[in-house]
């Protein structure tokens, strides 16, 4: 069994010092001020070496802001995020993510796009009209997750771009999964390390039953993204081939079940990584949407998301989202904890490790950069969290 070579974090060229920009919080997040993505970086004549360090960025604080980008187009939004992942080394298969089911719910005006995901408040209701058992308490605050993470090959970068605000409410939460597993204990993260977690899209699975829908033919941005199996297995911590750190992945809806331990183990498990975020409010930041055009953009291998569904009597709220598709996720021991790459622990000592795996218990066949990292035999379709006009199971932005 090969092993995965080590992972050479990517650096900064310093092209995007010249912008101001202000932390979200200490942990993660930043908002740049003033600038407009599609004139100051997009056709900027050093376009690429500045969403290199944008994506970069991304990678390193989780999540990146953008007030009223009022001349980024749907086709901009896509380009914009197959770009991130193609400057940050993602391999040349993956494109941009297709939505598995054709739209339940296009605004006025708008254009069916599988590429693009309506996140509306009027598909929202919508939805409960076509699943009237569903408990809308449940969607008050939508579960925290990863996008697509039930997909073999899920997303690197998504961008969510809101065009409609309520009058007020509805904002993003996101979490940072490095700082989750910097606070894990040596000997705790030398058991996590080598797990897998079973991932599954079981709102998809309610979408066809309760819509009769089926599912789109074709690829979903990358050849393994194919059929309807709704289900992924990956590493329980993953490395992220940008900055070569360590988080935490198995966290959420979709995933169901750590496969090396038994069931009361593995539900004691994700119940722990799920508190964990809920506890610690300090590694979560919190973006309040106050313009048309904002824009957030986050790396899904690394940060948590979740929307908060508290502004449905106080108008529409609408946005586009468009999400990347990167690696297949993988763990490399040769990787380090963001607060060990940083120089805040010491190197802890490890038990020794199995050969770096990904989902399927194999070892990827290259690094970090220019993945994939072996394959993963269970081939998914994706939907959900929350887009598409269905803000399902919980998931949402």
């Amino acid at each position: 069994m090969a092993q995965a070579k080590g992972c050479t974090r990517l650096k900064l060229s310093g092209a995007l010092d010249k912008f101001s920009y202000e932390e979200t919080t200490p942990i993660t997040g930043r908002e740049y001020l003033d600038v407009n993505i599609v004139d100051d970086l997009i056709n900027a004549e050093n376009a690429d070496d500045l969403l290199r360090d944008l994506a970069i960025t991304i990678s390193t604080r989780g999540v990146v802001f953008f007030r009223s980008q009022t001349n980024l187009t749907n086709e901009l939004q896509k380009e914009l995020v197959h770009r991130l992942g193609q400057l940050a080394g993602k391999p040349a298969e993956s494109s941009v993510h297709t939505f598995p089911l054709a739209p339940a719910y296009v605004p006025e005006g708008g254009t069916a796009d599988r590429q693009i995901s309506y996140v509306n408040s009027v598909g929202f209701k919508y939805m409960f009209d076509k699943m009237p058992n569903m408990d809308k308490r449940r969607f008050d605050a939508a579960e925290w997750h990863t996008d697509i993470q039930f997909e073999p090959v899920p997303a690197d970068y998504t961008s969510l771009r809101v065009i409609k605000l309520p009058e007020t409410g509805g904002d993003t939460l996101w979490a940072s999964g490095y700082e989750l597993y910097n606070r894990l204990s040596g000997p705790y993260r030398d058991f996590v390390d080598r797990l897998t977690v079973t991932c599954r899209a079981d709102c998809v699975l309610m979408a066809i039953r309760n819509r009769g829908e089926k599912i789109e033919d074709g690829e979903r941005g990358n050849p393994l993204n194919l059929g309807t199996a709704l289900t992924a297995v990956h590493p329980v911590v993953r490395t992220n081939p940008v900055t070569g750190w360590r988080s935490v992945f198995a966290l959420g809806q979709f995933s169901k079940r750590i496969n090396e331990v038994n069931p009361i183990e593995s539900e004691e498990l994700l119940k722990k990584f799920y508190n964990m975020i809920q506890d610690n409010h300090d590694l979560q930041c919190r973006f309040k949407w106050r313009n048309p055009h904002d824009i957030a953009i986050w790396d899904n291998r690394s940060v948590f998301h979740r929307a908060t569904f508290d502004y449905m009597d106080l108008g529409e709220r609408s946005g586009n989202r468009a999400v990347g598709i990167g690696e297949v996720p993988f763990f490399d021991p040769e990787s380090k904890s963001k607060a060990e790459a940083e120089g805040k622990e010491k190197p802890k000592s490890q038990v020794p490790t199995k050969d770096a795996v990904n989902g399927n218990g194999k070892a990827p066949t290259t690094g970090c950069h220019g993945m994939p990292m072996g394959g993963n035999n269970h081939h998914d379709m994706a939907m959900g969290q929350g887009h598409n006009g269905m803000a399902m199971a919980g998931h949402g932005h």
